[in-house]
């Protein structure tokens, strides 16, 4: 009888004291660029929720689906034939010319049917696009993230100004205790707003065409190395480029950098690319990785696939990494290290 009261109690504390799943909302809205690669953002981030049974979407901030009309625009001129021509170029230019002359009957045409009525249904669908964009924002407002248990706040590939509710509010939610994560152009996103850029510590200037990228581990032992040692090579990748003195070396934990520019290598020096930090309470993970479709999935089968199915099983394992160290659920430093080289 003894056995079977203890077993029966060691099942009841069991089920008691199971860890319930993290709650976690992400947003994936644009008012600048928006990549391709959103959707297989999504599918992602949901899948390595379900996959390690630690965490669940519990919300989403998702892009109206009708863009608003637009007005026709334009062509551009097309260039005057270089004089010194040879008969080549010249034919090459009678072709262009000729499909130049068929763009602009087509716009001449699309433009006569354009009134003050088109102007006025495209001015109400950008502000119905705006509302709608709002509503799906609203989920990020404190109150509500509080209200829901929210447990971290993902940006994948966010740009622009977002509608966020209560900009300052937000970032207070994150050093009171919530936690963030974002990746690739959620760096590109808020710029102006300082609270956000100081909390990311990062403001995306430019990049250049994608290109190969040898990256260096700054903490092989944090989660968001995702196991994947002193060195990471993608076959392709756009690789930011952020202002200066949008980044403090001194405010954050270097998890993966290159060792010299994003796209001209013959030029050395330290460029950040993933890093980790406190927000007071709160806990940060950025990467700017995840341009290409190829690095968020791993479908064998997808066209135009440049890097490796391994080497995105790696970029999951690194951004799930830095989810679990964002959520608490695994221990992670994250004290400065500006010192890597």
């Amino acid at each position: 009888m003894n056995r079977i009261l203890t077993f029966a109690l060691a099942c009841f504390a069991g089920v008691s004291f199971a860890a319930e799943k993290k709650r976690v909302v992400v947003c994936t809205v644009t008012t600048g660029f928006r990549h391709s690669s959103i959707p297989f953002a999504e599918k992602t981030i949901e899948k390595l929720g379900a996959e390690s049974g630690l965490y669940e979407v519990v919300g989403w901030a998702r892009q109206p689906g009708a863009e608003a009309p637009k007005k026709p625009e334009k062509p551009k001129a097309l260039k005057p034939l270089d004089p010194a021509a040879d008969d080549k170029m010249k034919a090459l230019y009678e072709v262009a010319k000729q499909k130049a002359a068929e763009a602009n009957a087509k716009y001449e045409a699309e433009l006569a049917k354009w009134g003050p009525e088109q102007d006025a249904a495209v001015k109400a669908a950008q502000t119905k696009r705006e509302d709608q964009m709002k509503a799906s924002m609203a989920i990020l407002a404190p109150d509500q993230l509080k209200a829901n248990k929210v447990d971290l706040v993902i940006f994948a590939n966010t740009t622009g100004d977002l509608p966020l509710p209560d900009r300052d509010g937000f970032i207070k939610w994150i050093a009171d205790g919530g936690n963030f994560a974002a990746m690739h152009s959620g760096g590109d996103t808020f710029h102006g707003f300082k609270g956000y850029l100081e909390m990311l510590q990062c403001e995306f200037k430019t990049h250049g065409p994608q290109v190969s990228a040898d990256l260096i581990a700054g903490d092989k032992a944090h989660p968001a190395n995702g196991g994947i040692g002193e060195k990471w090579d993608l076959a392709m990748e756009e690789m930011y480029e952020f202002k200066d003195g949008s980044h403090d070396r001194a405010k954050i934990r270097a998890l993966w950098y290159l060792r010299h520019h994003p796209v001209k290598k013959d030029e050395l020096g330290y460029n950040p690319v993933s890093w980790c930090r406190n927000e007071g309470k709160g806990r940060v993970f950025y990467t700017s990785l995840g341009h290409r479709e190829d690095l968020w999935s791993d479908d064998p089968a997808m066209p135009g696939r440049k890097n490796s199915v391994e080497v995105s099983k790696q970029y999951q394992a690194h951004i799930l990494g830095g989810i679990k160290w964002a959520l608490g659920l695994v221990p992670g430093d994250a004290t400065p290290n500006p010192d890597v080289k």
